[in-house]
């Protein structure tokens, strides 16, 4: 069953004590938001409709180039609750679909087996679906009352007597509705006096009223958890971070020390991969079958083909691609690089904005110098050259085909293929002039 999702983010997320909108704070590297929205796509929903307040031009147009689904925004110009935030979507929402779901922009790790179970509970039959879970501690929290399966009230914890603050079964605040019961429902809720709001909960109380069949389905009380606060995220993180590794090692991956290491959440790893501890991966990072990434390495918007050996004390900024059996050394950085089959650069090394062939050999402390601090130029090393330590080459600039550079060179112009070149000074030595120099700095001192 296809359904209209309704994500709520009108809140002023004041407690992240933020410029940046709540939503837009990131979880496994990816914004909260994207999460929700991508769980609700996942779940085959036809459309979301995002509920922003007034002032969220940023946050609106992030959501305006969301690609999981059609989005539309509806604005609450004034908050007074999830009852009108809700309504606010009615102009919005496809008077067609057979349901609602609704669904909160800082709860991103609600799983699809959740959304699926919400839809399952009014393809049932049920008028609307809530998703429960049971609190360690339920304070805080809405609780569910019920009869059997059947839900009769939601009631929230300012309003609890001592008999319902001992239930521990709560509301995520997650629920399906059919529609367009839904907003005939709202239609009836006025403000909640305990409150001073106009509360979606309320709806569960007047639909049980009217004779609607109303229930619940479980969730984990880890995959409801809301986001409000920078501790909550660092919570959040840490559990969006186990199941990611569960996943990458359930995939084929060998994760040395899994607590150690850090994915992002479109981090996508080949059968046989090792990563040993210590390892962080950030966006965008693609690395292939059978690949080794050693301790204490930094990748981020970087493709590594089969078989590549990447650090230790690594960096691999955006743009890095390393083809198949290419070796990244400890301490070398790369950006916009491209290295080509079995190429190597086994220690401390800077390369960017370089095109580099197979089989080529960059020697300890070779720089592309490619930034003359108004404009970036590459740099081209031919397939088998071999670049000697502690050479500069200073780009624009083309090294050919099996052409060598001698160490401590500064490579101003091109060189052909096969080509050897030593550019540095001659030694010129100077007989006891070290003693010499000495002494006449300390004649000037006394």
């Amino acid at each position: 069953m296809s359904f209209s999702a309704i994500i709520l983010a009108a809140g002023k997320g004041s407690r992240m004590r933020s410029n940046l909108p709540k939503p837009l704070h990131r979880l496994g590297g990816k914004p909260l938001v994207d999460w929700v929205l991508d769980g609700v796509a996942h779940a085959h929903a036809s459309e979301a409709v995002v509920v922003v307040p007034a002032d969220a031009g940023a946050f609106s147009a992030h959501i305006q180039q969301n690609d999981a689904l059609p989005c539309k925004i509806a604005v609450q110009k004034n908050p007074v609750g999830t009852g009108d935030a809700v309504e606010c979507a009615r102009d919005s929402i496809n008077p067609a679909s057979p349901v609602a779901v609704i669904a909160f922009a800082d709860t991103p790790l609600v799983s699809l087996a959740c959304f699926r179970a919400l839809i399952d509970g009014i393809a049932a039959g049920h008028a609307i679906c809530c998703l429960g879970f049971e609190a360690r501690d339920p304070a805080g929290y809405g609780r569910l009352i019920t009869d059997g399966a059947r839900i009769t009230a939601i009631v929230e914890d300012k309003a609890t007597d001592a008999k319902t603050r001992a239930i521990t079964l709560c509301n995520s605040g997650l629920m399906a509705v059919r529609m367009p019961l839904l907003f005939e429902l709202l239609a009836g809720v006025g403000v909640n006096e305990t409150l001073g709001e106009k509360t979606l909960t309320d709806i569960i109380g007047l639909a049980h009223a009217k004779g609607y069949s109303t229930t619940y389905a479980l969730a984990e009380e880890s995959e409801v958890m809301g986001i409000n606060s920078r501790a909550q995220l660092a919570q959040a993180e840490a559990l969006i971070q186990s199941r990611l590794r569960l996943e990458a090692m359930e995939a084929g991956a060998t994760l040395r020390a899994p607590e150690t290491i850090f994915l992002s959440a479109d981090t996508r790893l080949g059968e046989d991969v090792i990563i040993h501890p210590h390892v962080v991966i950030g966006g965008g990072v693609v690395i292939g079958a059978g690949a080794e990434i050693k301790s204490f390495t930094h990748i981020e918007g970087a493709e590594i083909g089969a078989g590549c050996v990447v650090g230790p004390y690594a960096r691999l900024r955006a743009g890095t691609a390393l083809a198949e059996g290419a070796k990244i050394g400890n301490f070398v950085e790369t950006k916009n690089l491209n290295m080509g089959i079995g190429a190597k650069a086994n220690h401390l090394t800077y390369l960017g904005d370089a095109e580099i062939g197979a089989g080529a050999n960059i020697g300890a402390g070779t720089i592309t110098c490619n930034y003359d601090g108004t404009d970036k130029a590459k740099t081209h090393i031919g397939a088998d050259a071999f670049i000697g330590s502690n050479t500069a080459l200073v780009a624009p600039v083309a090294v050919g085909k099996g052409a060598m550079i001698g160490a401590g060179s500064t490579i101003t112009k091109d060189v052909d293929d096969g080509d050897l070149v030593v550019a540095r000074g001659e030694a010129r030595t100077i007989p006891k002039g070290a003693a010499r120099r000495r002494n006449s700095k300390n004649e000037r001192k006394k």
